[in-house]
This record gives C-alpha cells, sequence and structure tokens, in this order.
C-alpha cells in the first residue's frame, strides 16, 4: 500500500534566493594588515556594483574573532559564514552575493 502525504515538505527544497542588497559582508582584519587593506578595496567595489552591505570588524578589538580567525586575516563573512580569507576573488564574491 503506497501513501501520499500532502502535508510532507519536499526533499529538496530552496529557500528564496536572496537579493544582494539583502546581503551583508563582513570583513575581519587588523589595523596595519596590507592584505586586509587590498581586501577592503575589492570588498568595497563589489559591494557598491551589487548594491550589497558590508563592514568591517577589527580582530585586535574582539578576543572570540581573534580566538577564531587570527592565522586566517583577513576573513571574510557572507551573512555570517565564512566565504574567503587572505584573498578575495572579485569573481567568486559577485557570485555568492548573487549578481
Amino acid at each position: 500500500m503506497t501513501r501520499h502525504n500532502d502535508s510532507m515538505a519536499p526533499l529538496f527544497s530552496r529557500s528564496p534566493r536572496k537579493s544582494p542588497a539583502d546581503r551583508l559582508v563582513t570583513l575581519i582584519g587588523k589595523p596595519g594588515c596590507h592584505l586586509c587593506d587590498d581586501a577592503q578595496t575589492v570588498i568595497e567595489q563589489i559591494c557598491a556594483e551589487t548594491g550589497a552591505s558590508w563592514e568591517r570588524k577589527d580582530i585586535t578589538q574582539d578576543p572570540a574573532l581573534h580566538h577564531k580567525y587570527w592565522e586566517q586575516i583577513p576573513v571574510i563573512l557572507v551573512d555570517g559564514a565564512q566565504h574567503d580569507f587572505w584573498r578575495v576573488d572579485p569573481k567568486r564574491l559577485r557570485r555568492a552575493l548573487g549578481a
């Protein structure tokens, strides 16, 4: 006997895709870090193109961030999830933002 339950969720469901304007890019770095400055330049450009928001967090001011990321800075998060570290690939960041 086969049962059919209309209330079951589909096996593969997709959440609605966010608009780039609804995305947040976070740069975790520290003052005096040339890789962080390079990453910021790329992030500023891509966010300006796509309409995404961005923020910078200083690893020297946050013990939890320092403990988690000190060997990887700069670290780039997209909507709170780690996206990249050390270098930012502009094409990859655009794709992550849905642009």
